[in-house]
Formats: structure tokens, C-alpha cells, sequence
């Protein structure tokens, strides 16, 4: 799953620069648009990234290859993780938030060029727990349809105040943050998203610790997502889940950055 979100408490700055004018949203959750709510605005942060046009992906092939060279692996967020089975979502799927606040995966909408997902593990141990772990590469077509999946991801956010994700798996009492780039010591993404809250499930129990953390580059996204358990805290959690998405934001920048 690329997000879930509960109640939002987030800066006015995102809010004001993730407001204006409609569009076909990005993120295949919707794919007649949004009629009112965030969306994105000229006035967005200028890239942090010096990209080479010559190594943006054009096509699906690009950006699939573009995908595997940056997408989380379980190194990516330290020792002792794992891939789970499956180990990866397959590029023709899309988690959906529907209208009653259910995910569901569906068919992404044709301003994505590709996307993938990942599936980690860090296995139960001495009377703990195991760590479910996730991360999420999006290729969009154009820098406005990925700041258009930002801004949908706060829409969703303020719409479902509790979240089913997989059957059996809810989360809630979530806080959120917001920074654009340049804000705070926000450097590595022109916007970012981040959740922390309670994750209960019917094969772990809970509540236990959740995290979520999503930046937008140029036209791609990316996120990691954290599922805590018994004997798991939320730093190790939010640590790991900070791991992984700055694994990935270095490495889309070694993949399409201008070279001396």
C-alpha cells in the first residue's frame, strides 16, 4: 500500500501551495478528478533535483527500469529485514481508498507510466513481534500529476477519519505533518507527507505503532509505510520507515540527476 491516513493536523503553507485549480488526478484513486479540495499550484517549490530531461522517463519501459534501480530493497531499511511473500504488488495494480474508507487495488489511471510496490519483513524475535514494512515507487506522467497524488493524499486524509487496509488490518488516532521543500530542515523532496498513529490487526492484536512518510520529487513519488507489534516501539518503527524513503530519495537522485 503506497499510504493511509487518518485526521490531519498539517501547515498552512502545504495547505495554501496544494490549493487551486482541478485537473485528471494522478493517482488513479478517482479518476474523474477531484471537484473541490487540494490540488496543485503554480506556485510549488522548485525541484530539488538538477535532472538531466535526457534520463526522465518518457514511456513505461523507462519508467519500470527507472523503478528497479530506485525502489527500497530489504537493505534499504536496515539489518535484519526481509522481503515478505509476495515480495512485490506486480506494476498493473493501484491501492484505491474508497468511498468508505476501504483500500481496495485497482488498475492505475493512464498519467502514471508505472508503479510498484515492495513488501518487507522484520521477523519476530525475543519476544517481539513481526515489523511489516512497505515501500512504493510512482512514476508519473508529468511533475503536476505527482504533486496532484500529494495533494489527493491530504483529501483522503481529512475523508476517512479511521482506514481498512488489508482485510483484518485498521489503523487510526493518526497525527500528521507536512513540510514543503525548504522548510524546517526539509531538503531531500519538493514536499513530504508523514503519518504516525495505531495499527490493530486480528493475527497481532494492538495497538501497536504505525508510520507512514511519502515525498514527491519532480514526477515521482515515493513512500515507506511501518506496521508495528507487540513489543515494537513507535521510534523503531518511525526509524525504519525514515530509512527506507531516504534510501530512495537517494537514489532517484543518482538516477536522474544531471552528471559532471
Amino acid at each position: 500500500m503506497h499510504r493511509y491516513g487518518i485526521p490531519l493536523l498539517v501547515p498552512l503553507a502545504l495547505l495554501t501551495a496544494c490549493s487551486g485549480g482541478g485537473g485528471d488526478t494522478p493517482s488513479g484513486k478517482d479518476t474523474d478528478g477531484p471537484t473541490a479540495g487540494p490540488g496543485p499550484d503554480t506556485a510549488s517549490p522548485t525541484p530539488v533535483l538538477d535532472a538531466d530531461p535526457a534520463r526522465l522517463p518518457k514511456d513505461r519501459k523507462a519508467a519500470l527500469d527507472l523503478i528497479a534501480q530506485v525502489i527500497a530493497d530489504p537493505e534499504s531499511f536496515g539489518p535484519g529485514v526481509v522481503g515478505r511473500s509476495p515480495y512485490e504488488s506486480g506494476p498493473a495494480t493501484w491501492p484505491v481508498l474508497g468511498a468508505d474508507c476501504v483500500w481496495r487495488q485497482e488498475k492505475p489511471a493512464d498519467d502514471i507510466l508505472a508503479t510498484l510496490t515492495r513488501d518487507f519483513e522484520v521477523p519476530a524475535a525475543q519476544g517481539k513481534g513481526p515489523v511489516r514494512l512497505s515501500a512504493v515507487v510512482t512514476v508519473h506522467r508529468t511533475r503536476e500529476d505527482a504533486q496532484w497524488e500529494m495533494a489527493e493524499s491530504l483529501e483522503e486524509t481529512m475523508r476517512c477519519p479511521t482506514q481498512q487496509l488489508r482485510d483484518g488490518e485498521r489503523i487510526g488516532s493518526m497525527v500528521s505533518a507536512a513540510l514543503l521543500g525548504g522548510e524546517a530542515t526539509q531538503t531531500t523532496s519538493e514536499d513530504s507527507l508523514s503519518e504516525a498513529g495505531e495499527y490493530t490487526s486480528t493475527e497481532l492484536g494492538g495497538p501497536h505503532a504505525y508510520a507512514w512518510e511519502q515525498a514527491q520529487s519532480l514526477q515521482f513519488t515515493m513512500a515507506a509505510t511501518g506496521k508495528g507489534a507487540e513489543g515494537r516501539t513507535e521510534k523503531e518503527i518511525s526509524d525504519l520507515v525514515a530509512q527506507g524513503l531516504s534510501t530512495m530519495l537517494t537514489r532517484i537522485g543518482s538516477a536522474v540527476e544531471k552528471q559532471s
